[in-house]
């Protein structure tokens, strides 16, 4: 399970332009971390909510997919965000877990959180729908 998850990462270009790494593969879940690197600050020089959004996302997909038959696949067809805090430090981590496998859709969930001077803040909750595929 964890190499297929580990290849199908691998070939998202988005996360290799963000320096996102897979950290974590278990059954049910996943952990993506990436720096807050200075192409994806906004106005404030916080991180911008579309990096957040991004590895959440991707930490929530590869959890369902880890709960999914090799040959499957699966895109996301809803997620919302809560934004909790500003976007600030020097790492993001996501954490995706599977809340109810499905063979037609997998809920799913990631909480991000903000790594600043050896300190995490949860800073985002995503919750979502994934298809397979």
């Amino acid at each position: 399970m964890s190499a297929r998850i580990r290849a199908s990462f691998a070939r998202q270009s988005m996360m290799a332009t963000l320096g996102a790494e897979l950290v974590h593969v278990g059954d049910g879940t996943v952990t993506v971390e990436a720096p807050i690197l200075p192409l994806a600050l906004q106005q404030h020089g916080y991180g911008h909510a579309a990096l957040t959004f991004a590895i959440g996302d991707t930490a929530a997909g590869y959890a369902a997919l880890t709960v999914l038959p090799d040959e499957a696949e699966v895109l996301t067809i809803e997620m919302k965000i809560n934004l909790l805090r500003p976007c600030a430090g020097e790492r993001l981590i996501a954490r995706g877990r599977v809340v109810k496998p499905g063979r037609r859709l997998v809920v799913v969930t990631a909480a991000v959180s903000a790594l600043r001077h050896g300190t995490e803040t949860e800073i985002a909750l995503l919750q979502g729908t994934m298809i397979p595929t």
